[in-house]
C-alpha cells in the first residue's frame, strides 16, 4: 500500500508575490506534491490555510500516514485547535516533516517544546548541504552535498531540543553554519526539520531536494498500529508478571479506568 502524504502549505506569498508566484504558478505545495508523487510508493494530497479547518479536518488526518509543513508569514493564523489535532495525531504516530520557516509553527514549537530560534540573512547567497550521515535512508542517493546557487541563511544558534540524529549540516557563502538537517521522535510520531525551501528560490525544483523529500517521508512513515495517547489502563494486580501482595490503601479498583 503506498504511503499517504498531506503537503500542507500556506499559499499566502504565491497568492501576495509576483516572484513566488512565477517559480510555483500552482503553489509551493503543489510543487512539493509534486515531487513526492515522482515515486510510485507515495500518494500526495495538498492542504492550504485558507480552507475551512485549514484542510486538517479529523478526517483527513486520519488518512494521512505523514505531514509536511510549510509556513512563513501566517503562523499566527493557525487555530490552536488545529495544532492540537497535528499533534495528537503526531502522538499516534503520523510522520511530520517541517520544511523551512516551518520552524515558527505553532505546531512544530509546541512539540519540540522551545523557541526554536535562529539567526537569519536573505542576500541569495550560495548554501552546500554537507551530508554527514551518509548511512541515513533520508541522504540516500543525495551523494556527499547539496549546493544550492541562492538561499536565505539560517544560521546557528538553534533553540530546538538535541537531536535524536542530524543528517544535515549547511554552510554558507557568508561564513555561517547550520544543522540543517534533524531529527527527533514525539510519541510513535517521526520528525524531520529540513531548512532548505526559501520562497523566492526555486529550490523545491531542485533534483537533490525532490529526492530528500521523498526518502524523509519514507523514513517518517510509521506502519505500525497507532497509539491511543491518552490511554492509561489499569492494569489488576492479578495481572502482574510476578506474585503481588497488595500493600496499603488503594484509591482506585481494578478494572476502574482514568488517568494515573
Amino acid at each position: 500500500m503506498a504511503i499517504r502524504a498531506l503537503v500542507w502549505g500556506e499559499n499566502v506569498h504565491e497568492q501576495e508575490n509576483a516572484i513566488v508566484r512565477e517559480i510555483y504558478p500552482d503553489g509551493m505545495h503543489a510543487c512539493i506534491a509534486g515531487a513526492l508523487a515522482e515515486d510510485g510508493g507515495i500518494t500526495a494530497a495538498t492542504a492550504t490555510l485558507q480552507e475551512p479547518e485549514h484542510g486538517l479536518s479529523e478526517a483527513r488526518l486520519a488518512q494521512a500516514d505523514v505531514l509536511l509543513w510549510w509556513g512563513h508569514a501566517a503562523h499566527g493564523d493557525v487555530a490552536d485547535e488545529i495544532v492540537t489535532r497535528v499533534q495528537a495525531r503526531v502522538w499516534q504516530g503520523m510522520g511530520l516533516i517541517v520544511l523551512h520557516s516551518g520552524h515558527f509553527s505553532k505546531i512544530f514549537r509546541r512539540l519540540m517544546g522551545t523557541p526554536c530560534s535562529l539567526t537569519w540573512r536573505e542576500a541569495g547567497e550560495r548554501e552546500r548541504l554537507w551530508v554527514i550521515n551518509p548511512a541515513h535512508p533520508i541522504v540516500e542517493g543525495i551523494g556527499p552535498m547539496i549546493e544550492l546557487p541562492n538561499a536565505e541563511m539560517y544560521g546557528e544558534p538553534f533553540a530546538v531540543p538535541e537531536p535524536m540524529e542530524t543528517v544535515f549540516v549547511s554552510w554558507y557563502e557568508g561564513g555561517e553554519v547550520f544543522r540543517s538537517g534533524l531529527t527527533w521522535q514525539r510519541g510513535g510520531g517521526r520528525i524531520f526539520y529540513f531548512q532548505p525551501g526559501h520562497e523566492v528560490y526555486p529550490i523545491y525544483h531542485n533534483t537533490q531536494v525532490r529526492q530528500v523529500l521523498r526518502n524523509a517521508v519514507k523514513w517518517a512513515h510509521n506502519p505500525q498500529k497507532w497509539a491511543d495517547p491518552d490511554a492509561a489502563p489499569n492494569r489488576p494486580i492479578d495481572a502482574a508478571l510476578e506474585p503481588l501482595v497488595e500493600k496499603g490503601p488503594r484509591l482506585h479498583a481494578d478494572g476502574e479506568e482514568g488517568l494515573r
